[in-house]
């Protein structure tokens, strides 16, 4: 019996250790736990000022500066046409857009966002009155830099680039949508005037501008990644790729080191039919320098003289013994302006995939058969274009001529014998009336005169 008890007794307090163990483990864990909110709400609440912390997550739209600082810049994101916020500074004042010291404060409003510039804001509690997108969050602007892809070592003249960037403010990344609203990202390429290129004295060229809204070459819209999409056709040379960003009353210039833009690599000849039985050849050579030939594909139109357009296709394996020579039939139909335009797909000599677009090529058939075209006016009296063959048309020309030469001798003769004609019928006319004259003058002297005695 007292074994009984006494394991009984054991048992009890055991028990009891166990739950004095667990209430023990249950206030270090609240304990802990609490001291973990305290510090997240300290990192969530305050902003440090070691320049680290870019943004201020705020609950009811409070946030709390605790240091001094000399400048903070401050975004705002809200609903699209809603008024502009209102701050509300420690102290209870308020700053409006249009009512707060201009001096220390400078304010830019947009249909979806406000920043707002203040130089040496007050410490303590602030708290920010408007129609604020509750998934947003309030970003305090410190270093606003780009990061972007170096160029590729080998860049041609006519390709098109995809470029990938990535923006951020200090050492954070901004992930935030919205931002790509607030933000323009332009990419300009200057000239390094330098004499031994092409492009010596060349303007510069705004060739792109960094996008994030999924459309061309940017896979996903609000993703903040930016991608540029640079289309290359300027002359080769040495560049200055120059990235210019520009926020509202704020704009930052990041220069990339020099790079060599290259000639493009494909050029043209052609062997011209001389009759329609044969079609033309137009040659495509490929300059081995940069390119491996045996990787590139064509895709590319002919535009004929009568404005038909038909298109063809060059594939990596339609090459005889020279890799670097491709060949396309092009069909005779009628002299005049052919025009062929050609994209080229392949591979550096560095294994970089690359496209780009050939300058325009034009070649000009002429007429074998001498035709040319003449203006008339048709049986509606609208004027019109008919071709001719120029030796029938000569041999017409010639004829008409002939024929216009033998009238004028004509008229020339029946003009001649006309005067020959007057002048018989004058004479004519004059002798008779001489003659006339003669006879009377003479009757009149035979008859006989009667004398004055009789």
């Amino acid at each position: 019996m007292d074994i009984t008890k006494s394991l009984v007794l054991c048992m009890l307090l055991l028990v009891n250790i166990s739950f004095v163990c667990a209430q023990q483990e249950t206030k270090a864990q609240s304990m802990t736990s609490a001291v973990q909110k305290s510090s997240t709400k300290d990192k969530i609440d305050y902003h440090q000022s070691d320049n680290i912390t870019n943004q201020i997550p705020y609950f009811d739209n409070r946030f709390r500066i605790d240091a001094a600082l000399d400048q903070i810049t401050l975004i705002f994101f809200r609903k699209r046409g809603s008024k502009p916020v209102i701050l509300v500074q420690p102290d209870g004042k308020k700053l409006r857009i249009n009512d707060h010291d201009r001096d220390k404060v400078q304010w830019y409003d947009d249909r979806t966002y406000d920043m707002v510039v203040i130089k040496k804001p007050m410490v303590g509690p602030w708290q920010a009155i408007g129609n604020i997108l509750p998934e947003s969050k309030i970003l305090i602007v410190s270093d606003i830099n780009l990061v972007v892809e170096p160029l590729p070592e080998i860049i041609l003249s006519g390709e098109t680039l995809k470029v990938i960037a990535k923006l951020y403010n200090g050492k954070n990344k901004i992930d935030m949508p919205y931002f790509r609203k607030v933000i323009v990202l332009d990419v300009n390429f200057f000239s390094t005037n330098n004499s031994d290129y092409d492009n010596f004295g060349a303007d510069a060229f705004k060739i792109a501008s960094f996008r994030d809204d999924g459309r061309d070459l940017d896979e996903y819209a609000g993703d903040n990644i930016y991608t540029g999409e640079f289309l290359l056709n300027f002359a080769a040379g040495e560049w200055q790729p120059v990235y210019v960003i520009k926020l509202p009353m704020m704009t930052r210039e990041l220069h990339q080191k020099p790079i060599i833009l290259q000639r493009t690599p494909i050029s043209f000849s052609e062997k011209i039919s001389k009759n329609d039985s044969n079609p033309h050849r137009l040659m495509i050579h490929i300059d081995e320098t940069h390119i491996d030939p045996k990787s590139v594909v064509f895709q590319g139109e002919v535009t004929f003289p009568d404005k038909q357009i038909e298109t063809f296709a060059i594939m990596d394996d339609e090459y005889g013994e020279n890799q670097a020579l491709r060949i396309q039939d092009i069909a005779f139909t009628e002299p005049g302006i052919h025009r062929i335009n050609l994209k080229a797909f392949g591979k550096t000599i560095t294994g970089r995939e690359f496209r780009l677009v050939v300058p325009e090529y034009t070649f000009n058939v002429e007429d074998n058969s001498k035709k040319r075209l003449l203006s008339t006016l048709g049986e509606d009296g609208v004027e019109q274009l008919i071709e001719v063959d120029e030796a029938k048309l000569l041999a017409e020309q010639a004829e008409q001529l002939a024929k216009a030469k033998a009238e004028q001798q004509r008229m020339v003769e029946e003009e001649e014998m006309q005067s020959i004609i007057m002048i018989v019928a004058g004479n004519a006319i004059i002798i008779i009336i001489a003659l006339i004259s003669f006879l009377v003058i003479r009757r009149r002297q035979k008859q006989p005169q009667v004398s004055d005695d009789e």
